[in-house]
């Protein structure tokens, strides 16, 4: 396969366990006759690091997770000549993070106290103190922030001396408190065995809610016990880091040079736009911090030759792609998922010759994709498809099984349809074949989900066993071994396979080729040619038919 194609090449998007069951399972089918050149690079899904919660997103340390890879299974996928893609997180780390458990064991004497960001000194003299011991800020202060979840942002953290602390925390929280056992009671309070097996029984029985619990007649017992299971309470969850504080960049800086150590050549930014806070701003997307973190960041992965992919869902007519387009960053095309869809529906390709022409006019390098880990974009298309274009395509998603998580509890305020995009297309073998072609031949870089690949089904089991907020799993089904051998029997994977050879091993498909798109009602063409000859694909989205077709000099 030829080389140099980092900008240009398909790239397989999983997780360890996504096939198989772990890194290196899927090594071993990467290595099989039929995925022979099929992908030029490998984005690694971060449940590969040391990690708790999300799947992987909240990131304890950047060791490998044991569980699911090793240095050898990294090793084996430098031997197929395929780089790596893989995640920094520059937001949040995980409460289990060595950073965090610091403070919870040393409290002020940690070093790592202003690591995360102390939500009381942050917003000291912009608010009132309440009776729970943080600042309320004034509403002109937080009237324009974005806000992931209902309430303020941020934890109550018990440090050793009893003291309660306020830390910012934009994403999951959760406090558990441990079942109380009455021999440590005798031991730890000096109860009558009697006495704490009761209180041990009252605790372990109710919803462990402090404010309202109620231990009967030992209820002059209530505030040491509440004292003693506060000092024994765990958590689970994300802490924002404090980007002002230069533990922070030192982490930073060692984390970048832990992925480049890897073999990773591109790193994808998650939650980059919620790191720079500012009083009085949004705090999502800061106007110029998140400009001048992303600057600050890029200078110390170019020392690692790393191309930086910073991830942000935003509208259309935000034109934050742009920005970053003009910056020099590469940008995810979450726009396509979409255009393709609405272009079967309408069996009319004019928005999408639309986005085409405007990648190519303004040289916007893209990472495009279907399907992904998380679902199929809709927020994303205001302003590029009309709004009625936009309810169609959810209507139309969601009658073929897929399900719509409304923005924040906000209804009528879209973020993503989670559906398999096979099952979005109707589970029409043709319609993924012909969205597979439409892909290989957009400008940027292929990015394929793994599932869309095996042309997988809407998994209403998986999202069932998950529970509550369990939608995503809908579109994550870990394939094992026998499905994998199963699906490279399927002509709809094979044909598959077939175009993501043809991207990866056809010299034409190149950064220095001309693109060319041409519409003419349902018909659409979309033509590459460079030094070593042309590449051509013809649909007619009304058929339902395509063709490719190569002639390399």
């Amino acid at each position: 396969m030829e080389k140099n194609k980092t900008m240009t090449g398909t790239l397989l998007n999983a997780y360890c366990d996504s096939m198989g069951g772990t890194l290196a399972d899927i090594v071993s089918i990467l290595r099989k006759p039929e995925m022979k050149d099929a992908f030029e690079s490998f984005y690694i899904l971060p449940s590969v690091f040391n990690c708790d919660l999300d799947r992987g997103f909240s990131i304890i340390n950047y060791d490998l997770n044991e569980t699911l890879a090793s240095k050898e299974d990294i090793e084996g996928l430098k031997e197929l000549d395929i780089r790596l893609l893989m995640d920094f997180v520059l937001n949040h780390i995980s409460v289990l993070s060595p950073q965090f458990q610091d403070i919870l064991e040393k409290g002020d004497d940690s070093e790592y106290r202003d690591f995360f960001i102390d939500w009381n000194k942050f917003w000291d003299g912009c608010g009132e103190m309440t009776d729970g011991g943080y600042i309320q800020p004034d509403k002109k202060y937080i009237e324009k922030m974005f806000f992931r979840k209902a309430g303020l942002p941020l934890l109550m953290v018990r440090f050793p001396d009893g003291r309660e602390v306020p830390y910012w925390n934009t994403f999951y929280q959760e406090i558990n408190y441990p079942n109380l056992n009455a021999y440590e009671l005798v031991r730890d309070l000096h109860m009558q065995y009697g006495v704490a097996d009761e209180i041990a029984k009252a605790f372990n029985q109710s919803d462990k809610n402090l404010e309202t619990l109620d231990l009967g007649r030992w209820n002059g017992y209530k505030d040491a016990i509440v004292g003693y299971v506060n000092n024994k309470r765990t958590y689970l969850g994300q802490m924002d880091l404090n980007i002002k504080s230069e533990l922070v960049w030192d982490y930073y800086r060692d984390t970048l040079a832990k992925l480049a150590g890897y073999g990773a050549s591109i790193v994808r930014l998650d939650a980059f736009a919620y790191a720079p806070k500012e009083v009085g701003e949004r705090n999502f997307l800061n106007d110029p911090g998140t400009w001048d973190l992303l600057q600050k960041i890029d200078d110390i992965a170019q020392g690692h030759n790393l191309k930086l992919l910073p991830e942000i869902h935003a509208s259309y007519e935000e034109k934050i792609y742009e920005t970053l387009a003009n910056k020099g960053y590469m940008v995810y095309d979450f726009f396509l998922p979409g255009l393709v869809i609405d272009a079967f529906e309408r069996k009319n390709g004019s928005y999408l010759k639309q986005w085409i022409d405007e990648i190519l006019a303004k040289q916007i390098h893209t990472v495009n994709m279907l399907g992904c880990h998380d679902g199929i974009p809709l927020l994303d298309l205001k302003g590029l498809l009309p709004e009625e274009s936009i309810q169609n395509l959810i209507r139309v998603t969601v009658d073929r099984g897929g399900y719509v998580k409304d923005l924040h509890g906000a209804k009528n305020v879209y973020y993503q349809v989670n559906a398999t995009y096979y099952s979005a297309l109707g589970e029409s073998d043709q319609r993924m074949l012909m969205a597979r072609a439409l892909q290989m031949f957009m400008p940027g870089k292929p990015q394929i989900w793994y599932l869309d690949l095996f042309a997988g089904k809407n998994d209403y089991e998986g999202m069932r066993k998950a529970g509550a907020g369990g939608h995503k799993e809908i579109n994550r089904t870990n394939l094992d071994m026998g499905q994998i051998e199963e699906g490279l029997g399927k002509d709809v994977v094979l044909k598959q396979l077939e175009m993501l050879r043809m991207r990866n091993t056809c010299k034409v498909f190149s950064e220095d080729a001309e693109i060319v798109s041409l519409l003419d009602g349902s018909q659409m063409e979309i033509t590459w040619k460079n030094e070593f000859g042309t590449a051509c694909l013809k649909l007619d989205f009304a058929k339902e038919t395509y063709q490719i077709a190569i002639d390399e000099k």
